[in-house]
Parts: C-alpha cells; structure tokens; sequence
C-alpha cells in the first residue's frame, strides 16, 4: 500500500497524494439524518426527511426516525441523498490531458493529441498519475464507481500503476486494461491477463475488480473469457457493426460483452445486440465531440430495442469529467430528437424522456452494465453504501422544487458536499479528505513537463487547434 519505505516501482515514490486508510481503520458506523432520499430502488422508494443507517461499510436500513446507536451523525437537512454516480466508461490514464484539444472535431484529430502522440511517451508512474488525477475528480463530482478502459497498459508495469492509483485513490472502479494504439510496447497481451487476475484480483471482495479491453480479435476474447473476465469493445459504425451477425452465429456474443458507443447500428444490430443481452453505454458528449457517425449518441436507439443504456464521459481531452454534464446531454438531445420526430407527423416518435429515467442511466443501469449492481446503483438495504449528499440550499440550487429534477438539471460538483464509497467518506463538507493537493499539482505538472517535452509539445493555453504531433 502507499508510503512504502523502500519504493518497489518507480511510481511508489508518487503514492503519498491520498492519506492511506489506519490497517484498523473499518468503516464506521454513520447515520446520514433528515435527508431528501432518492434510492432509485422501487421497493424502497423515495424518502423526505428520511435516514440511512450504515454500518460495516453497507446500508444497514432506510426509514425515518432511526436511532443512532453510536453511530457518526451527518446532519443532511436540506440536502438531496442519492447513489453515487456511475461513469460507464472512461480513460483514466488521460488525466494530464485534459482539454488538450477542446475544439477536436474528428475522432482522427483526437487520436493524435493523444495516442498517437503523448500517449506513445507514457511510463508507468505517468499511468498513475493520470489514473490517480481522473479518479479524485471523479469522486469530487459525486462519481463513486468508474469503468476504467485502460488502452495504454504498455508493460505490466504500466498496469500495475494504474491499479494502485486507482486503489490508494478509494473509488470503486472496473480495470479494463487494453492495448496501446501507437508506439511500442511489451505484446504482453493476452498472458498478463492471468498474472492480473492471479495477483491482483484474487478475491472479488475489493473496491477495484477486473475486465479486459479488446476489439474483435479471437484468441484475446478466448483468454478473456477463460479467465471469466468481461470483455470491453470500443463498437461504433458499419463496419463493426457488420460483425455482429457471424458472432452470434459463432455463439460469441453475450453478456460478459460490453460495447461502448454504439453509434451508426442497424435496426437488425441491434437486435442482436438484445438478443445475446450484450451490456451497452452511450457516450453523450464524445458522440458529438469526436463526430462518430450520426453524431448522436445512441440512448433512444437503445431504449427502442428494450435496453436500458448506462451512460460514460469517455474522455476528458476536450471536455469535463462529470456525469451532471452527461446526463443533461443526453436528456435534452433525446427530447430535441422525439419532438423533432412528432413535428415531422411520425407516429412512432419516442416518448419525452424523463429525469427519473436520466438519474437512473447514470446510477443504477451503470452499475449493471459494469457487473456491479448487486453491490451498488441504488440506496438499498445489504447494498455497499455508495451515495452522494448533495446541498440542496445552495444559491444555484435554492428553492429545490423537485429533488430529482434538482439533480439532473442543475446540479454540479461544487454542490457535492458528501461522497461515501463502500462506507468510507472520500469527501466531506464540500472537500476530497486526506488528498494533498500541493503534492498532487506538483507531480502532475512534472509529468506533463515529460510528455510534452519528449512528444516535442510547447503548451499554448489560448490554442484552437490540436496538438498534431504524430
């Protein structure tokens, strides 16, 4: 764990940003009391002024009125309880890159400001730093669980790192490493998978659990799968598309799928899609960003073949980190999309979505589609305690009028005072506990200062267009 004495890798020297937990130090008891509550749970409902016993790092029980027994008190008047947020898909080792390229409008244009350019320089301790920086912004925003697409794990080293960080930093998370898409790096694939899974994921019990990341390729899905590992396919456009029919016929196809993006299917993808119960998330800002087919994300399509699409940032090179911004992408293109549709006089045209169905594509269909909802997504009695408090009284959010339209439509990280993950707070009063700040900027800022000076990079914070360093 962090602060070893004498460093076993080049990036223990890095683990000192986040104050490591006491080996003592179990989840205490605590009793969030008088709280708006939504579970997003139908047999626990929604609760005002209501309370959540936790206790052994889960939800003991829900009611109002509980005694606290001992227990640590948070007084949550006049702030919204829901679970913690659930970011379907990102890539954590990019985290110094953020808005390297704001205005990237090809999916070939981020590609060289990112993998085909800094990302071909990335050591190990840059892995960490990047998956540590992404993973305490993720839970500044109230995210407590993301699905980690690692495509850069360019040595086992290169994995390692990204696990620890993702550890020290507390936040429940799926590992999916990959492939690099550029540069050298140590063909290690598919056999570190089960050096992975044997030393890193013995037991399922962790905060940080394990999948693999790969496209179409039959010898790397096979060791997957031998291994029992989900499988992570970036799937966008005809051409991956026209695949799908040979796999299911090949019986490859199935649950332990996980397609990101989704976008430019077919009527009848999809319905192989459904039919093999593949799990699915939409990409609501990087859709648009990186004009990946229809340059919509596929939500409405999803949810016109009887799936219930998660939702994920992707990337943080050209835009933030907070599923807030995915939601309210997704929720006004999708309305934009159905009234189009009924002004156009069709008759099929989708019904408006609403914001209980928004909240729950960033929570509990989330936590399914990573393989995690028995743990997590809803505020439910035996689930890990994985929740957010959000102040409702404050200026941006005061009068709250509806809790969940609250969340939705206007709510950000600075309004995210509480975040809980597994019963442990990782923010408090508006502020991430035990995080260095100082030393987190000064280890950021000195592997950026390696990347761009080996990718031959000079920064220009006003520049409009990308970095093109391939």
């Amino acid at each position: 764990m962090p602060n070893t004495e004498t460093p076993r890798h080049a990036w223990d020297v890095l683990r000192n940003v986040v104050a490591p937990p006491a080996p003592a130090d179990a989840p205490q008891a605590i009793l969030i009391r008088g709280g708006t509550i939504v579970s997003m749970d139908p047999q626990v409902g929604d609760l005002a002024g209501g309370d959540i016993l936790v206790r052994g790092g889960r939800i003991a029980a829900i009611g109002r009125g509980l005694p606290a027994d001992g227990a640590q008190v948070i007084d949550a008047t006049d702030m919204i309880v829901v679970p913690g947020l659930v970011d379907a898909h990102r890539h954590a080792w990019e985290g110094q890159l953020r808005r390297i390229a704001p205005n990237s409008p090809t999916l070939l244009d981020y590609l060289n400001s990112t993998h085909f350019s800094f990302a071909t320089h990335y050591r190990p301790e840059d892995i960490y730093i990047g998956n540590m920086l992404t993973a305490l912004g993720c839970l500044d925003a109230g995210i407590t669980t993301v699905v980690d697409n690692s495509h850069n794990a360019r040595s086992p080293q290169h994995s390692d790192a990204a696990i620890d960080a993702l550890e020290d930093a507390g936040i429940r998370a799926v590992y999916a490493p990959g492939t690099p898409l550029a540069g050298a790096w140590a063909h290690h694939w598919p056999g570190d998978l089960a050096r992975l899974k044997r030393e890193r994921f013995a037991g399922e019990d962790g905060l940080v659990t394990m999948a693999m990341m790969s496209q179409w390729d039959r010898a790397t899905w096979a060791a997957a799968r031998a291994l029992g590992l989900p499988i992570i396919t970036e799937f966008l456009g005809a051409e991956m598309g026209a695949l799908l029919p040979g796999l299911e016929r090949e019986g490859l196809l199935g649950p332990d799928n996980i397609f990101n993006h989704n976008t430019g299917l077919s009527d009848a993808e999809w319905e192989i899609i459904r039919r093999t119960g593949v799990r699915v998330n939409v990409c609501p800002r990087s859709d648009a960003q990186y004009a990946l087919e229809e340059g919509v994300h596929a939500y409405q399509r999803a949810v016109d073949h009887g799936i219930e699409p998660a939702l994920s940032v992707d990337v943080e090179a050209s835009y933030g980190g907070d599923m807030f911004s995915e939601m309210r992408v997704a929720y006004f293109v999708q309305r934009a999309h159905a009234q189009h549709r009924r002004y156009r006089g069709e008759q099929d045209a989708p019904a408006a979505v609403s914001v209980r169905g928004m909240l729950k594509a960033g929570t509990l269909s989330g936590a399914r589609m990573a393989g995690l909802d028995a743990r997590t997504g809803s505020l439910t009695p035996g689930k890990q305690a994985d929740l957010i408090l959000i102040r409702a009284g404050d200026i941006n959010l005061y009068p709250s009028s509806n809790a969940i339209g609250t969340v939705v439509h206007a709510a950000d990280r600075g309004n995210v005072d509480t975040v809980m993950v597994a019963g442990r707070l990782r923010k408090r009063g508006g502020k991430l506990l035990g995080v260095d700040m100082r030393r987190l900027r000064e280890i950021t800022e000195a592997s950026r200062a390696y990347l761009f000076g080996r990718a031959g990079y000079t920064a220009d914070p006003f520049a409009d267009a990308s970095p093109d360093l391939a």
